[in-house]
């Protein structure tokens, strides 16, 4: 967009989304870039259903498993709170927005909180952890790790089936041990034995792909929506 047109759509609605992915294993059947690829999506989809101008997407985030195996890559928490701060600021500063909707797809402490804690000089700040929203009986096993497992399997086999290779996918059961580390407010680290993923991704399907997405779209639009 060109400055001009960005001034135009800021007239109508100040809002900015901000789509936080990450470079990290999902498996040996996934992309590096699995959740990127995911959150780029759906802000570019909910962009054009809202006409809410989205930022370009920082594609580093907050894990500890990425530094384990060949490829992935994270920033620290402080180095991701501080980038994100800047733009914040300079969005801020520079165009006048007064709300930031960041979109995630990584429930680590850290990450969120590196997220959740910008500071600004008044402007709204909401972070969204996409797989933090209830999915119910939408997938087979709830409540299981999210890591390249049933969710997010489905959900690239739908978005970009051509950089899934189911070919190479590897069930890892978690056992309630398993879940009681691999959870949203611990290291995250992949427990031992691991092929780069937790979960069922044999489970995973394009269609349920599609039923996630729209739900998980649809939630979210509905939050955003203006009154």
């Amino acid at each position: 967009m060109t400055p001009g047109a960005v001034r135009e759509r800021l007239l109508v609605r100040s809002t900015l989304l901000i789509p936080v992915g990450t470079t990290e294993p999902h498996g040996p059947h996934l992309p590096l870039g699995c959740d990127t690829i995911i959150v780029e999506r759906l802000a570019d989809d909910l962009s054009a259903d809202l006409g809410i101008i989205r930022a370009p997407t920082v594609e580093y985030g907050v894990h500890a498993s990425a530094r384990f195996l060949p490829g992935g890559a994270a920033l620290r928490r402080r180095t991701l709170h501080r980038v994100m701060n800047e733009l914040i600021e300079s969005w801020e500063e520079g165009a006048g927005i007064t709300e930031f909707v960041i979109l995630t797809a990584q429930a680590s402490e850290a990450h969120l909180e590196a997220l959740s804690t910008i500071r600004t000089n008044g402007a709204t700040v909401t972070v969204m952890d996409i797989f933090g929203i209830e999915l119910g009986s939408l997938i087979e096993r709830p409540g299981s790790p999210i890591q390249g497992g049933e969710l997010d399997t489905s959900l690239l086999l739908y978005l970009a089936p051509e950089l899934a290779r189911m070919d190479l996918a590897a069930d890892f059961p978690a056992s309630e041990e398993i879940i009681s580390r691999f959870r949203p407010g611990h290291s995250r680290r992949l427990p031992k034995g691991s092929p780069g993923s937790v979960g069922y991704p044999s489970l995973a399907s394009a269609q349920k792909g599609a039923t996630l997405y729209r739900f998980i779209r649809d939630r979210i639009s509905s939050s955003l929506a203006e009154p």
